[in-house]
């Protein structure tokens, strides 16, 4: 193929392509855009919009409560992306295997991840529920506690039990792609350390996690930056409760929109979420580009 009919082809994939790009670029860009600006803007709920440089930033940086949620949403986000990427292996590990039922087990696992945040935030609110939950009365049933346990108001328990609530939710989307991994691993591999002695565990030292590695890499990266936007669970359990300990960034950035009516500052907490989020998909770019060059 000649020069001139490359540059035909490409100019021909560049139409088809663009109708797609229409919508990526109304519903995507253009509303990060306007994030980005409103955040250098003193906008509030029924004023006119304006223009005030970084004094949203400076205001940030003696918020108490802003830091306060930004510690809040890194801890949630290490926790939960932790847990649910170690238990997701463990799942797919498990699910690589052939055993019976597979398929129905594989099915079922997909349950909690096709729940929308918000139903699994009512879900877990009846579970916790001090009076009816089915938690407090097996505790009880199992002489644990001796009393109901307001999980939810409770300034001891309320991150634990949102931590679970997030972890259980979030597992199935890293099961599904570690097991996707774990697939695409040859299977000579195995066998040809099974004919040299090895168990179990060398298997999984010397060729799983060195073969998944670029797959874990990623759903540790993707985890990262979903937990870190999470919204939906933690609103419907706690509304950021109680006492601000379970108010995440984005409910930080709610609050202040929807609540006190202050847009700019909110667009402007947004922005330090999309920048922290910029940092980290910058990072698994670049050991991505090396590893490619290796």
């Amino acid at each position: 193929m000649n020069e001139h009919a490359r540059a035909a082809r490409s100019r021909s994939q560049l139409v088809l392509l663009l109708p797609a790009l229409i919508p990526v670029f109304l519903l995507s860009v253009v509303p990060l855009l306007r994030g980005v600006y409103l955040g250098f803007t003193d906008y509030t709920l029924g004023d006119p919009i304006g223009f005030n440089g970084i004094a949203n930033y400076i205001r940030m940086a003696e918020d108490v409560f802003f830091w306060k949620s930004f510690q809040v949403g890194f801890v949630w986000t290490l926790i939960v992306t932790v847990g649910q990427v170690l238990l997701g292996l463990c799942l797919a590990l498990l699910l690589s295997r052939k055993v019976r039922f597979n398929s129905w087990y594989s099915a079922i696992m997909l349950v909690p991840w096709a729940m929308p945040p918000i139903i699994r935030g009512i879900v877990w609110r009846q579970v916790y529920d001090p009076d009816a939950g089915i938690l407090n009365g097996v505790l009880i049933s199992a002489g644990i506690i001796d009393q109901q346990i307001n999980w939810l108001s409770s300034f001891e328990y309320v991150i634990p039990a949102v931590i679970v609530a997030g972890i259980w939710g979030e597992i199935p989307k890293a099961a599904v792609f570690l097991l996707a991994g774990l697939q695409s691993i040859p299977k000579d591999l195995y066998e040809a350390v099974r004919v040299d002695g090895a168990d179990r565990w060398r298997e999984f030292r010397h060729i799983t996690l060195p073969m998944l590695s670029p797959v874990l890499a990623a759903v540790v990266s993707l985890s990262f930056m979903w937990n870190f936007n999470t919204f939906g669970i933690v609103w419907v359990l706690t509304q950021g409760g109680p006492g601000g300990l379970t108010r995440l960034p984005m409910l930080a950035a709610y609050e202040e929109a929807f609540r006190y009516g202050y847009v700019g500052y909110a667009a402007a907490i947004g922005n330090v979420m999309v920048l922290v989020i910029s940092v980290v998909l910058f990072g698994y770019l670049r050991v991505q580009l090396k590893e490619s060059r290796v």
